[in-house]
């Protein structure tokens, strides 16, 4: 008896699609008072550094969320400062573009996360200053009011409103995450956003969590 002729079976070309995926337009919604997106950032500033990666960033404000409305006494001053830093960090994005932002927030995010001051309005001058930008423009920090709400429509559409920062939206796919501590540098960063970018291929995807069981390394 013949055998039958044996077939040959491509392996599916992963590789490319991966690659295509990994190098979209993304973009990185943040509270710059999170310590959770500080950490993110510094991942997503890492990948950025490693590939070229266009990210659009943009701020969004745990205090304009639902659940915050009457924030828990232990978030309260938390929710005060974003009340503060989140209007200013949207007019700096309506008049000088994301990369202004992006340069604001890690400026902001230096002195906020790492050296854990609390002095708003010191720090926003500061930050302003370093950055390029006037310092004065704290001054008119709420007229970034208007654009910090289309911003929190913009991630509520995206995501709902039971979910804080930060968001980060790939291939047009939008999730809450990820929490990383500490970032992942090098090799690792890659692999993680490589991982998520490929999640964004498949539609019904929605949630992957576990508890978290240590704090924000931020060092």
């Amino acid at each position: 008896m013949a055998l039958p002729a044996q077939t040959t079976q491509t392996a599916p070309t992963t590789t490319s699609s991966a690659t295509a995926q990994a190098d979209a337009p993304v973009e990185f919604f943040f509270d710059p008072i999170c310590p959770w997106a500080w950490m993110t950032s510094r991942w997503l500033t890492e990948v950025q550094r490693l590939r070229d990666l266009e990210v659009t960033w943009r701020v969004m404000s745990l205090a304009l969320l639902p659940a915050n409305a009457t924030p828990a006494p232990e978030h309260a001053d938390g929710i005060r400062r974003s009340k503060e830093y989140c209007p200013l960090v949207a007019l700096v994005g309506e008049r000088a573009g994301s990369a202004a932002v992006k340069a604001l927030y890690d400026e902001m995010g230096r002195r906020i996360h790492l050296d854990a001051r609390t002095d708003v309005e010191a720090v926003a001058r500061e930050s302003l200053a370093a950055t390029g930008l006037d310092a004065a423009l704290f001054d008119e920090r709420h007229a970034g009011d208007a654009p910090l709400a289309a911003n929190q429509r913009d991630v509520a559409e995206r995501v709902g409103t039971d979910v804080g920062t930060p968001v980060l939206t790939v291939n047009g796919h939008s999730f809450f995450g990820p929490v990383v501590s500490p970032a992942p540098t090098g090799d690792a960063a890659l692999r993680l956003y490589d991982g998520l970018s490929l999640t964004t291929s498949v539609d019904g995807f929605f949630e992957l969590k576990r508890s978290r069981d240590v704090g924000p390394i931020l060092r």
